[in-house]
C-alpha cells in the first residue's frame, strides 16, 4: 500500500522554509525541509514518495540546476517551482525543463496548496502504475490485488480472465477511484500480449496539438504513442477528453489494424459531473468499437463485506507502515464502514483506513469523524446506479448525526467530539436533515 505523500521543501531562507512546511503539514502533508539543494539530492531518490517545491535562486546549486538534476533522477517527479516577481523567462525556461508548474512570490498560499494536491495526485498515479508494471510479469499478483468475495468482485475476476484472453479493444468505466487502471493491467496481465508492451496514458489536461503529436507524430522528442505501444496493450485513460478530431483518428487506426488487431486498446472512462456516461460523448462509431467489450467496475458501497475486509488490510499496512497497532473495530464502526456511501470508493477507502492507524497510534479520534464526506472525498455526480450521488451522501451523513445524538442522548459537545465538526457546522446539518436537539434528551 501507498506511504502518505511527501513534500520536500528547498530553500535557503529558513523563515519561508518554516511557513511554507507549516502551512502545508496544515493541510495535512508530511513535510520535510532541506536549506540547500546538495542536501535535498541525498534525501530524493527515483521512488520519492512525495512531490519536491524549490525557491529558483539559492547561492551553491541554484533550483534550475537542482531542478535539472531531479528530472536526471526521475523524470515524472513533480517539481514546483517559486520564483520571484516578474521572473517569467526563468518560470518558462523551469517548464520547458520539466517543472510541473511554478508560483511567483508573493503567492498565495491556498494557491501553493492547490499546487501541491494536483501534483500529489500525478505522483500517486505515476508511483501506483510503477508498481503495478513491476508485476505484470505475475498476472496472480495483479489478479491478488483485486480483493473482495463479494458477487460483483467474483464477476469481475471471471470477465478479466475472460475478456483478457479475447482479442478485442475494452472499454472500461465506473465512478472515480474504483480500480479501473489496475483492471486494465489485470487485462493486459492475463492476456496473449502479457509479454509485449504496455502503454498508459492519459487525455485528459492536453490541448488537441500535443494529444495528437503524443498519439501518432509527428513529434521531435518522442515516439508517438500508437508505434510505442505495437503489437502490445494501449491504454487510454480519460477517453472521455479526446477531441472529435482525434476520436476520428483513432478509429480510422484501429481499423487498418485488422482482425485480430496488432494493438490492443484498452479505453478508460470516469462517469462527469454532470452524469454523462461515456456513450454520450464519444462518437458513436468510436463508442461501439470500444464497448463491444465493456467493465464497468462496481462502486465500493455495492461490495457489502468486501470494506471491510479492506478496510481491516489497509489498516494493518498502514499500522506497519507508520508503528503502532492497527484499529480494532466495534460493531458500531464496523456498521458505519457498510453503511457509508464512498464517493471517493477505494481511494478513499485506503484514506480513511490510514488515517484511523495513525489515530489508533495516538489514542485520539474515531471512525465517526473520518466519515463525514468533506468536500474532497469525491466526485458529487452520477453514481452508476443512475442515481445522484449527493442523496446517498445526505442520507448517511443523517443516518450518522442522528444515531450519534441518540448514543450522547443530546450532549451536542460530545457530538461534536466524535464527529469532528464545529458547533456551527453541527446546527447547520442538524436544521438541514430535521434533527432536533430536544429529541434526543433522556427524560
Amino acid at each position: 500500500m501507498a506511504h502518505a505523500m511527501k513534500i520536500a521543501i528547498v530553500d535557503d531562507e529558513k523563515d519561508m522554509r518554516q511557513s511554507v512546511s507549516q502551512w502545508l503539514a496544515l493541510s495535512g502533508y508530511d513535510t520535510e525541509t532541506f536549506a540547500n539543494a546538495e542536501d535535498a539530492l541525498k534525501a530524493i531518490g527515483p521512488e520519492y514518495q512525495g512531490i519536491v517545491i524549490s525557491d529558483i535562486k539559492m547561492p551553491g546549486m541554484d533550483g534550475m540546476a537542482f531542478l535539472k538534476r531531479l528530472m536526471s533522477v526521475d523524470s515524472a517527479l513533480p517539481v514546483i517551482m517559486i520564483t520571484g516577481h516578474g521572473d517569467v523567462p526563468m518560470a518558462v525556461e523551469a517548464m520547458r525543463v520539466g517543472a510541473f508548474d511554478f508560483l511567483e512570490k508573493p503567492f498565495n498560499p491556498e494557491r501553493m496548496t492547490e499546487l501541491a494536491k494536483k501534483a500529489a495526485h500525478a505522483r500517486r498515479l505515476t508511483l501506483d502504475n510503477r508498481e503495478l508494471r513491476r508485476e505484470l510479469g505475475d498476472p496472480s499478483g495483479i489478479m491478488k490485488k483485486l480483493i473482495g468475495a463479494s458477487p460483483v468482485m467474483e464477476r469481475l475476476r471471471e470477465d478479466i480472465l475472460d475478456l483478457g484472453q479475447a482479442d478485442g479493444h475494452v472499454l472500461i468505466d465506473g465512478e472515480t477511484g474504483t480500480g479501473k487502471t489496475l483492471t486494465a493491467h489485470a487485462l493486459h496481465a492475463v492476456g496473449a500480449k502479457a509479454k509485449q508492451k504496455f502503454v498508459l496514458f492519459s487525455c485528459a489536461g492536453q490541448d488537441e496539438a500535443t494529444l495528437s503529436a503524443r498519439l501518432f507524430g509527428p513529434s521531435e522528442t518522442e515516439v508517438p504513442l500508437i508505434e510505442q505501444a505495437r503489437g502490445g496493450t494501449l491504454v487510454l485513460e480519460d477517453i472521455d477528453a479526446l477531441p472529435p478530431g482525434l476520436q476520428a483518428r483513432l478509429l480510422i487506426w484501429m481499423n487498418e489494424q485488422g482482425s485480430p488487431a496488432e494493438t490492443r486498446v484498452i479505453a478508460i472512462s470516469n462517469l462527469s459531473e454532470q452524469g454523462k456516461t461515456c456513450e454520450d460523448v464519444l462518437r458513436p462509431d468510436l463508442y461501439y468499437r470500444l464497448a463491444a467489450m465493456k467493465i464497468t467496475l462496481p462502486p465500493l458501497r455495492a461490495r457489502g463485506e468486501d470494506i471491510l475486509t479492506l478496510f481491516t488490510r489497509f489498516a494493518e499496512q498502514a499500522a506497519e507502515d507508520y508503528g503502532g497497532e492497527a484499529p480494532e473495530l466495534s460493531a458500531q464502526e464496523a456498521a458505519q464502514l457498510l453503511q457509508a456511501p464512498w464517493p471517493g470508493n477505494i481511494r478513499q477507502l485506503v484514506n480513511v483506513a490510514e488515517r484511523a492507524a495513525m489515530q489508533n497510534r495516538r489514542g485520539t479520534g474515531t471512525i465517526s469523524s473520518l466519515l463525514m464526506v468533506g468536500e474532497d472525498e469525491g466526485d458529487p455526480g452520477m453514481t452508476t446506479e443512475g442515481k445522484p450521488l449527493k442523496e446517498y451522501v445526505e442520507a448517511f451523513e443523517r443516518m450518522l448525526i442522528d444515531n450519534t445524538m441518540r448514543r450522547h442522548k443530546g450532549s451536542i459537545v460530545a457530538v461534536m467530539d466524535e464527529l469532528c465538526l464545529p458547533r456551527r457546522t453541527l446546527n447547520e446539518k442538524m436544521a438541514k436533515y430535521g434533527l432536533s436537539r430536544s429529541d434526543y434528551l433522556s427524560s
